[in-house]
């Protein structure tokens, strides 16, 4: 299905979007890109991004405001280098923004901030998550009031070089008929500073109930992990990666496991594709990005949202990115 989608910040460049509704309003959690000058690679040393702003729109057609600088790469005690996609979550009257950030012998740990306000500016904790690795966080409240943290990413997110959450001398990604390597979810503390448990692997079966494999490129988890839910159902959301869809799969509860459902959005311009999906104002919204209007330049980004339609039976209808 071909949707309009409306570009949010066309005077800079933004990507990986998070998004939630705090005090009525719908705030952006994006990513910053900017022209680092080091070349492309499959670490992702060209996404050299050192800041993050936040963003709010009282209207899904309305102005979005810049709250400007959230959180600084200089401002983090343990930091190497670059801040990747984040995710916030509020709890207490506090608001938690959780961060991916090299540290200073560049392996990603995750962080986290706090602030009084859901736009920030965001003061970092002293040191990185205990036990966490990789990229690309994302909270998700349940309705009893617990929060789950799902993170993972492939590739220049260094998640090949774990197994059951510890470090591995050798990275391996598996290929063909071998298990793919699954997003990870974990249940967060009370005080949001911290994993309540070891984090669990993701497991999405296909229509056969297998689950899916390396080798099923089209399907299989590679970053950008999402959770919603709807209509009691859990809905777990990510990038193919390599083959630039953003797919789903179904679940009962927050673990898993989730059966695959299908295709949300079909490639966009530019080799990455990220979102966030968010129900505001009685309506559902993807946010993600595409590189159109820096002329398919990869590391630069621009942040867009579109409308996100549900079928009878709960299935998500295709959305066409425009892409590939």
């Amino acid at each position: 299905m071909k949707k309009e989608a409306r570009y949010l910040v066309p005077g800079d460049y933004m990507a990986d979007p998070a998004v939630h509704v705090f005090n009525g309003k719908l705030y952006i959690y994006p990513s910053h890109d900017r022209e680092s000058g080091i070349p492309e690679n499959d670490n992702g040393d060209h996404f050299d991004m050192c800041d993050y702003h936040v963003f709010s729109m009282e209207d899904i057609d309305g102005e979005v405001t810049d709250h400007g600088v959230a959180l600084q790469v200089k401002d983090i005690p343990w930091a190497g280098r670059q801040l990747w996609d984040s995710d916030c979550a509020y709890k207490n009257g506090k608001y938690y923004l959780y961060f991916p950030l090299k540290d200073q012998t560049d392996i990603f740990r995750i962080g986290v901030a706090i602030s009084d306000k859901p736009e920030g500016p965001f003061i970092p904790q002293p040191d990185p998550i205990r036990g966490s690795y990789s990229i690309d966080p994302a909270v998700f409240e349940d309705e009893d009031g617990q929060s789950y943290m799902y993170f993972g990413g492939l590739w220049g997110g260094q998640l090949q070089r774990y197994r059951n959450n510890k470090a591995q001398e050798s990275a391996v990604l598996g290929e063909g008929d071998e298990p793919a390597l699954p997003s990870r979810v974990v249940r967060l503390s009370d005080d949001m500073l911290g994993f309540a448990e070891e984090p669990q692997a993701i497991t999405i079966l296909d229509e056969n109930g297998q689950p899916l494999t390396a080798g099923d490129n089209a399907r299989r988890f590679f970053e950008a992990s999402w959770m919603h839910k709807y209509n009691g159902k859990y809905y777990f959301s990510y990038s193919t990666g390599d083959t630039h869809r953003l797919c789903y799969a179904i679940g009962d509860n927050p673990y898993g496991p989730f059966i695959y459902q299908g295709v949300i959005l079909t490639p966009v311009v530019g080799w990455t594709t990220h979102h966030g999906i968010c129900e505001f104002k009685g309506k559902w919204y993807l946010f993600h990005h595409d590189t159109v209007p820096s002329g398919g330049r990869t590391w630069l980004r621009s942040l867009k949202v579109c409308e996100l339609e549900y079928n009878a039976d709960g299935t998500i209808k295709t959305i066409d990115g425009g892409g590939e």
